[in-house]
Parts: structure tokens; sequence; C-alpha cells
């Protein structure tokens, strides 16, 4: 008998997240793996009226094509993918994998070029999401590979997993319909900011966010969910970043990694383990360079890094910022063929200023500045 909170699951992300209706065209996508999260969509879609058609992949497929295929064949755009997000309604996909570590020896070169073939795709969907044309919604289905990752049991993953979108409460949408009131609070408190100040351990960088948008992330877009974030000011972001966990990109973890910016710029950029990728990634194009992202977690059902963004960037006290892509939705104009998130740890003398007004302190918002 299969895991009731697979179904339940489903049901939040076709009639909460994404808001499927009669006659959406729904584009439902994952590695074969997670074919048990696809036949509950699936059937929850269609149940809501929807036309729905379905991309089934496989990683090891993916890595053959990375390992084998030319410069000019890894730049090639995906014209099925493309074609797909350029007609649907809402987009659906679920991330798991057999091996985590499929790409471990893949070049860094590979991963570039890849990187850069994806661009079509990731054009449109930047683009679409942002004017509110295409609802998307990510989730994680639990394999024996990621449950391993995070050093857990498969068992032990689910609950995790599950337990994190709140999927054991009775009412799991009316769980996060609270969630999203609370975090509405902070999203309109810093709507009215201009500059952030961040400092921790080996960190003291600031951050314009001024007439930036703040988007509450209340389970609509990624599940679970648990974060608040916005697009910075592009060229008014200055100091040095040190990240606490290791920044992972296609399966491969790069360790100890610290940004000094320069104008929004990184112009410095080292890491104790797998630097070489790194800069690879910094250079893919002249927007990997610079930063689409700064965000807040807020889920404190999240405490362990499990090295899996999906969770680890919710993490309750701490921040993260991604190089790359920004979002139009958040009022951000960087354009790259990357997005790629970092989490700092906030939760040991980690502080955040707003216009010079400390408003959260050792991972956790300060609720007397709201008063």
């Amino acid at each position: 008998m299969g895991d009731k909170r697979l179904n339940k699951l489903a049901k939040l992300l076709v009639n909460y997240s994404t808001g499927v209706k009669e006659g959406d065209f729904v584009l439902v996508g994952c590695e074969d793996i997670a074919e048990p999260w696809m036949r509950e969509v699936v059937k929850e879609a269609i149940k809501a009226g929807a036309h729905v058609e379905t991309m089934l992949e496989s990683h090891e497929v993916k890595n053959i094509k990375l390992k084998y295929s030319s410069e000019k064949q890894l730049e090639e755009e995906y014209f099925i993918q493309r074609t797909a997000l350029e007609k649907a309604d809402v987009w659906l996909t679920a991330w798991a994998t057999r091996n985590t570590r499929v790409n471990s020896n893949i070049q860094a070169d590979k991963l570039q070029l890849a990187a850069k073939g994806a661009s079509s795709w990731r054009k449109i969907y930047s683009e679409r999401t942002g004017e509110g044309s295409l609802r998307w919604c990510g989730t994680q289905y639990p394999t024996y590979a990621d449950a391993q990752e995070a050093l857990m049991s498969l068992e032990e993953y689910e609950d995790f997993v599950y337990g994190a979108g709140l999927l054991d409460m009775e009412d799991p949408v009316a769980e996060w319909k609270r969630i999203s009131k609370e975090q509405e609070r902070w999203v309109k408190y810093l709507d009215k900011k201009k500059e952030l100040h961040i400092i921790s351990e080996d960190t003291d960088i600031s951050v314009n966010i001024e007439n930036r948008k703040w988007i509450n992330c209340d389970g609509r877009v990624n599940f679970p969910d648990g974060e608040i974030f916005t697009s910075p000011v592009e060229d008014k972001i200055n100091g040095y970043i040190t990240f606490s966990f290791p920044g992972i990109y296609m399966g491969k973890e790069i360790e100890g990694i610290r940004l000094e910016v320069k104008d929004g710029k990184v112009v410095k950029a080292t890491a104790k383990k797998g630097e070489e990728l790194l800069q690879k990634l910094l250079s893919i194009d002249e927007g990997a360079s610079r930063f689409g992202e700064v965000a807040i977690g807020t889920n404190y059902g999240i405490q362990k890094f499990t090295r899996n963004m999906l969770f680890d960037e919710k993490i309750g006290g701490t921040v993260h910022m991604a190089i790359g892509d920004s979002m139009a939705d958040a009022g951000g104009k960087n354009k790259s063929n990357i997005h790629w998130d970092m989490l700092c740890d906030m939760r040991n003398g980690g502080k955040i200023y707003a216009d010079g007004e400390l408003f959260y302190e050792n991972g956790k918002f300060i609720e007397d500045v709201l008063k």
C-alpha cells in the first residue's frame, strides 16, 4: 500500500500550490524513479479538469549525454522542454535520483556548457513565471540515494520530507495559510527598506534592496517551503560572505566558499574544495558573477543540512544568496543561465540590519521590531 502522504502532497500541489483549473495545460516532469509521484499528480490534475502531458526522464541518460556529447551538442537548446514551457499553464516537477553522485567525474567544462544549453528554456521559464503566465511548483520525492545524502534511512527521510511539508497535519493547507500570514508581516516590513547589512562568521556584506519586492514563499512556488526572498539591486552589493555549508551543483560539492563582492560583482572567489568548478560557474556568462537572490529561511521544522537545497535553503535560522538569474516578480534584472543558491548559518551570533535597524539575530526575527 502506498504512502497516503504522497496523495496528500499531490492534492496540495495541484489544488493549493498551482491552483489547477479546468482547461489548464499541465506539464508534469520527473526522473523515472519518481513515477509513483507522477501518477498521483497526474490523477489529481485530470480530476481538476486539466489537459496533462508528462516528461519522464532518466538521470543515467542525462549522465551519458554529459559524458559523450561534444561542445556543440551540449550547447544545443532543449527543444522539447522549451516548446512545452511556451505552451503550459502549469509546470509541476519532482526531484529524485538513484545516484546523487552520478556526475562526480564529469569535467567542470561540460557542466558549464550544459548550463548554456539549458538557457533557452530557462529564459522562457524566468519570463513566464515572472509575469504570472506560468505557475510552477517543484518538490522532492524521497529515494534511497537522497536519504543516504541526508544520513538517514529511507523511512526517516520520508518522515523528514513529508514532515517539512506539514503533510502529517490534518489540514496542511490551513497550516501553510497560517505561515503565509506570519511571513507576510516581515515581507511588508522589508518592502519599505533600502539596504540589508548581513553579519556572520567571516561575513560582512551590504545588499541594496531599494524598490525591490519581497516574496512570501508559502508553498506555492516550491514545496516544502518556508522563506522570504527578493532580488537585490544588481550593482549595489559590497563586502564579503562565507557560506557555512557546501554548495552543491549537479551532484558536485564545493566546500568553504568565500566571495568578495564590489559593486555587485564577485571580484574574488575561493573554496577549500572544488574551487575549479566554482570559477567555472562564475564565468558561465556575465550574469553568473552577480547575485539574483537574497533570502531568509523560515522553516524551523528543518534544522539539519541534507545536501538538498530544496530543504537546506529553508532551514530556519539561515540566509542564502544565489548567483545568477534573478526573479522578475521581485524586480530583478540580472540574467544568467544559472541560478545557484549558497547557504549561510546565522544561528550563532548572526545579525541582519535593515536600514540600520537590527531586526534579526541568532537565526530569529526580533518580534519587538514590528510593534
